[in-house]
This record gives C-alpha cells, sequence and structure tokens, in this order.
C-alpha cells in the first residue's frame, strides 16, 4: 500500500489578498506621511515665522540658498520614491530619473552652506554635511554605473541614496519624540545625535538588505 505524503497547504487565497491590502495601507499612510512632510518643507522655504532661532540665523545670513535647499530636499522626498516606482516603465523612469537627480544634485550642495552656518552644535554640523556628500555621491555612483550598463549596481545606488534621503523623514520624527517624551534638556546631544543617527541607520539597513537579497529590495 502506497504510503500518503502529506502537502503542507500553502496560504489561503484570503490571507494572501489580506497581506496585500496590510501593505497598500501601509504603503498609502507611507506616502501621505512623506508628503505631508515635503509640503510643510516647502511651506518653511517661505514662512519663517515660527521658525527656533537656529534656523532664523539661517534665513538671514543664507536668503537664497536656504530656501532653494528647502525647497529642492522636499522636492527630493517626493522625486525619489516615484521614480523608483516607474522603474519598469523607461520611458517614465528616465526623464524622472534625470529630474530628480538634477533636484538632488541642488539639495545635496545646498545642505552643505545650510549646515555650516550658524550649527546649532559642531556635531550636527557635520552630520547634515556629510549627509549631503554622502547623498550626491550615491547619485553621482548611480549614474556612473548605468551609463556603462550596470543595471543592478545602479539599482542599488539609488536604493541606497533614497534611504539616505529618508534621513530628513527620520529626523523630524525623533525630534518630535524627542519633543513629546523628553523634560526638554539636553536638546544639542539629542540635536547632534539626531544629525547624524536620522541617516545612517536607514542606510545601514538598506545596505544590509541588498546583501542579504531582501524580497522588498528586488
Amino acid at each position: 500500500m502506497p504510503l500518503s505524503i502529506p502537502v503542507a497547504a500553502g496560504p489561503s487565497s484570503s490571507r494572501i489578498r489580506l497581506r496585500w491590502a496590510a501593505l497598500a495601507l501601509f504603503g498609502l499612510a507611507a506616502a501621505l506621511f512623506v508628503a505631508d512632510v515635503a509640503h510643510k518643507a516647502m511651506v518653511e522655504a517661505f514662512v519663517h515665522d515660527d521658525f527656533p532661532e537656529q534656523l532664523a540665523i539661517k534665513v538671514e545670513q543664507l536668503p537664497v540658498i536656504f530656501p532653494v535647499h528647502m525647497m529642492t530636499g522636499a522636492l527630493a522626498l517626493l522625486l525619489i520614491p516615484l521614480v523608483i516606482t516607474v522603474r519598469r516603465y523607461p520611458r517614465l523612469h528616465r526623464p524622472l530619473g534625470r529630474l530628480a537627480a538634477l533636484d538632488v544634485t541642488i539639495a545635496g550642495f545646498t545642505a552643505l552652506p545650510v549646515a555650516w552656518v550658524g550649527p546649532v552644535t559642531p556635531v550636527s554640523a557635520a552630520g547634515f554635511m556629510t549627509q549631503g556628500l554622502v547623498w550626491t555621491s550615491l547619485l553621482a555612483l548611480g549614474i556612473w554605473h548605468i551609463r556603462n550598463g550596470r543595471r543592478g549596481a545602479h539599482r542599488r545606488a539609488m536604493l541606497m541614496m533614497a534611504a539616505t534621503a529618508s534621513g530628513a523623514i527620520f529626523f523630524r520624527i525623533y525630534l518630535a519624540l524627542w519633543a513629546i517624551l523628553s523634560r526638554h534638556h539636553g536638546f544639542e546631544l539629542f540635536y547632534s545625535c539626531d544629525a547624524w543617527l536620522a541617516w545612517t541607520i536607514p542606510l545601514a539597513i538598506t545596505a544590509y538588505g541588498l546583501k542579504r537579497n531582501w524580497r522588498i529590495l528586488l
């Protein structure tokens, strides 16, 4: 009598639909949050009434560079995810990619004087300046790879560039959490740590995920 080998049942269609629905809701929530952060950054490029003293100093000393940085940085938060989303459609991906590259170049290089002028601490200035240099370096590396036909390497560089850009979002999240949970002591220390951790953590996670071939990054 032949032995019957039980076959493990795969996930039901209802579970698969539920999983995709959850992912869609999470993606929508993330997109709305990023859009809100970008919108606020655009507004802050021209409306400075509620700025703290540290940012007000930057506005006074960099009346052109500061709003340019805020606008291009905000646009980068919208353009980079859009370019990644349409990566399978070359007719959209290429022109949007060129536009995003120009925008990131401007945002990255204007980040240097914005970070240098009137910094909260020298450590925070170094963190923001390093972020800008890493951001533009990954962009240049991605462009070099795609021009030499290395699509996989181009994709990896662009994903790490996007992770570096996400530091602008995480910086605000951590700062908001500090304002809610702390007793407003040790602001300069927290700000200095935030200026580094906000972008190095997502960059490190993305680099590790690419090395481990995480499906979400493929």
